[in-house]
């Protein structure tokens, strides 16, 4: 008697290595426990090796440990932890992920964590790209982990140059204070927004920053920057410009205009002396008056 065949069940270590994510699972303790393949590409380790060691040693770099005890706080609290995390490939280098912690729970009590990531960066990449803005990637000490193409168009800025390096240092110093203030701001609006000046070759221009946090709950500060040049400063940069040249050039005529009166008045007649000296007064004052009001 001919039977149905069975249909063929995926084991659970298959489909959690056909998982795009990189998914970890430890035990309570931080010891790894399953290592699928998507974390071998992203943290660079081999499961063979992973498997047996800490997981902060093998994700977690020294600037993200203290968050990394904050997350492991919520889970021991049965919160479950989202968001935006440095972490670190074997190499060396520290990269975003977006991260999702869970414990494993046992009669109330959590025996295990399972962990999935993947590449901030990967993720977010085509949005950033098609953004006429120029998108930055920062972590919690400002080094930017990622920029936009447009970094280049709108600033001159090389991304080589730029990934690995604090933004600040293309913030003017005096704006500085500035910045800190947009970074520290309350993260529950969808954007923070704020005028500063940044470097562009040999000058400084204004530019309008909007800076959106990767997380809401507790974790590393790693935001999202999107610059573009400020068209009201710009404006009111070149309205300076043109008020200092007017000014400038006003002084130079008023000031060949009183020496004209000067000479005039050595050899005016009693009758037209007066008036003369009444308009290098005028004269005068109308060079005080821009010295010390107009002048920007």
């Amino acid at each position: 008697m001919d039977t149905e065949a069975l249909p063929v069940r995926p084991s659970a270590d298959e489909l959690l290595h056909a998982i795009g994510h990189a998914v970890i699972a430890t035990d309570t303790r931080g010891t790894v426990l399953f290592w699928n393949g998507a974390a071998e590409q992203l943290y660079g380790w081999p499961a063979a090796e992973a498997v047996g060691r800490d997981v902060t040693e093998v994700t977690v770099p020294e600037i993200s440990r203290q968050a990394a005890a904050e997350i492991m706080a919520a889970l021991r609290e049965g919160r479950s932890w989202s968001g935006g995390f440095p972490v670190r490939r074997r190499g060396g280098d520290v990269l975003h992920a977006l991260v999702t912690d869970s414990g494993v729970y046992r009669d109330g009590e959590m025996i295990g964590i399972v962990g999935a990531s993947l590449n901030l960066g990967d993720a977010v990449r085509h949005l950033m790209e098609r953004s006429s803005d120029a998108a930055l990637l920062i972590d919690e000490h400002h080094v930017v982990s990622y920029a936009s193409p447009a970094v280049i168009n709108l600033f001159g800025w090389p991304v080589d140059e730029l990934v690995g390096a604090p933004i600040t240092d293309r913030i003017h110093p005096e704006d500085h204070h500035a910045f800190e203030l947009l970074l520290a701001g309350d993260p529950a609006p969808a954007e923070r927004v704020g005028e500063l000046r940044v470097r562009t070759g040999g000058t400084w221009s204004w530019v309008e920053m909007a800076v959106t946090g990767l997380y809401s709950q507790p974790g590393s500060r790693g935001q999202v920057c999107n610059i573009r040049r400020s068209e009201r400063l710009a404006r009111l940069e070149e309205r300076e410009r043109i008020l200092e040249a007017v000014h400038s050039e006003v002084l130079q005529d008023l000031f060949a205009a009183a020496l004209e009166l000067d000479r005039a008045l050595t050899h005016a007649a009693p009758s037209s002396a007066a008036r003369i000296d009444a308009a290098r007064t005028a004269v005068g004052r109308a060079m005080e008056i821009l010295r010390e009001v107009v002048k920007p």
